[in-house]
């Protein structure tokens, strides 16, 4: 989800992107790699669901895929008891035709904030922070920051303008989306405003509340964000083809991405857009393997102390039925996780401990349907199929 009540970049969440040429990065790709190895966590396997819900699946991808206008998607639904579901259907560019890969990597856009609040929280197990700590003791010139807590950055309660619905942010990253920001360049933007409720008043998503979040963690640490992710989340978590990029670097393969967030409104390839801005608050980029991992991680806290990891899953209403916003990570249903949309992609990692499901969905654009998300469309689709008592519906709240 990306977490605000309105989806376009000027009054959403986030919109990033990339400006280098792709490389290559690592070793083989991580369906080589579990080949060459005899890995069975392949995120390929055969299907086990069986041929009618398999069949049922590819219909209702199809369906949405085609009345939505997606590119190209890539899912990956594990239920264990019950079977998997893997599927990668489309076009990766639509330019030639190319297919959509399995193995690819995306932009996931929001759902880096479950990385960013994940390091924060071991800073809390290591006993350098507290949640209730204010922001002001870490971050200066913060508005209202001695009344604003750790805590309410990460519930999306601070009452901090976002700094993504300035409409001179909007403009000046769309006029050169290639363009760098620093993270004290795209809160400037926010602070321009009056905060928009008391501290802890209410929900209200906003991308500030994660960069904040992510100084913190540099502060604190002494390390850039990126190397603490890689040193203390990334490799502890064995997740191998997840990273924060320095600037515009995507690793391949990937598909092209499309987003009509543009000034004229035309859709345009953004796949290259710089999404430095997003930083801490939603650039990092993964793939359906590690995010398929990830998704039990972070929902079950294996990085963190069963006290910590009971806050974080302690959610607040958020105003919009059936889900719920913890520290980082969000309740739709019963699903646990998070979404995450740019110019160019959407993604959903969630997890039902119900019935221990994962569900990633990958997808290359970002341009809604009828108002609504097209990543939300087809987790709706999916999970109205495989869990009926549990149908996924977080477009309202996140991203």
């Amino acid at each position: 989800m990306r977490c605000t009540p309105r989806r376009r970049l000027f009054a959403l969440t986030l919109a990033l992107a990339a400006v280098l040429a792709p490389i290559a990065v690592g070793p083989a790709t991580p369906v080589q790699a579990a080949t060459a190895t005899g890995d069975h966590t392949n995120p390929c396997p055969p299907d086990r669901l069986g041929p009618e819900v398999a069949a049922r699946l590819d219909r209702a991808i199809e369906d949405v895929r085609r009345q939505a206008k997606i590119p190209g998607v890539v899912v990956g639904l594990w239920m264990p008891g019950r079977g998997s579901y893997v599927r990668a259907t489309g076009v990766a560019d639509t330019s030639t035709g190319a297919r959509m890969r399995e193995d690819s990597f995306f932009r996931i856009g929001s759902e880096t904030k479950t990385f960013t609040v994940t390091a924060l929280l071991e800073l809390v197990d290591d006993g350098l922070v507290r949640l209730d700590d204010p922001i002001s003791a870490y971050v200066r010139g913060v508005p209202r920051g001695t009344e604003i807590s750790l805590r309410q950055l990460a519930e999306m309660r601070s009452g901090l303008f976002p700094y993504s619905l300035d409409k001179g942010f909007a403009h000046d990253l769309l006029s050169d989306p290639t363009r760098s920001f620093t993270p004290q360049q795209v809160l400037a933007y926010g602070y321009r405003h009056r905060n928009t409720f008391d501290p802890g008043a209410r929900f209200q998503y906003s991308n500030s509340n994660l960069v904040l979040l992510g100084l913190v963690v540099e502060k604190v640490s002494h390390m850039r964000l990126a190397d603490f992710l890689r040193e203390r989340v990334l490799r502890p978590a064995h997740l191998h083809d997840t990273l924060l990029p320095h600037g515009a670097e995507f690793p391949a393969p990937h598909p092209h991405g499309y987003t009509d967030q543009t000034l004229s409104g035309a859709t345009e390839d953004a796949t290259h857009w710089n999404p430095s801005w997003g930083w801490a608050a939603g650039a990092m980029i993964s793939n359906l393997r590690d995010l398929r991992s990830w998704a039990v991680t972070v929902a079950t806290g294996r990085l963190l102390s069963p006290q910590t990891q009971a806050q974080r899953l302690t959610t607040l209403p958020t105003g919009f039925p059936g889900t719920s916003y913890g520290l980082g990570i969000f309740d739709s249903n019963g699903w646990i996780g998070h979404n995450g949309s740019i110019p160019g992609y959407e993604s959903v990692t969630v997890y039902l401990p119900a019935e221990r499901a994962t569900l990633v969905i990958l997808i290359n654009t970002d341009s809604s349907s009828q108002g609504q998300e097209p990543s939300t469309l087809l987790a709706r689709a999916i999970t109205g199929i495989v869990t009926p008592d549990h149908v996924y519906d977080g477009s309202s709240t996140t991203n």
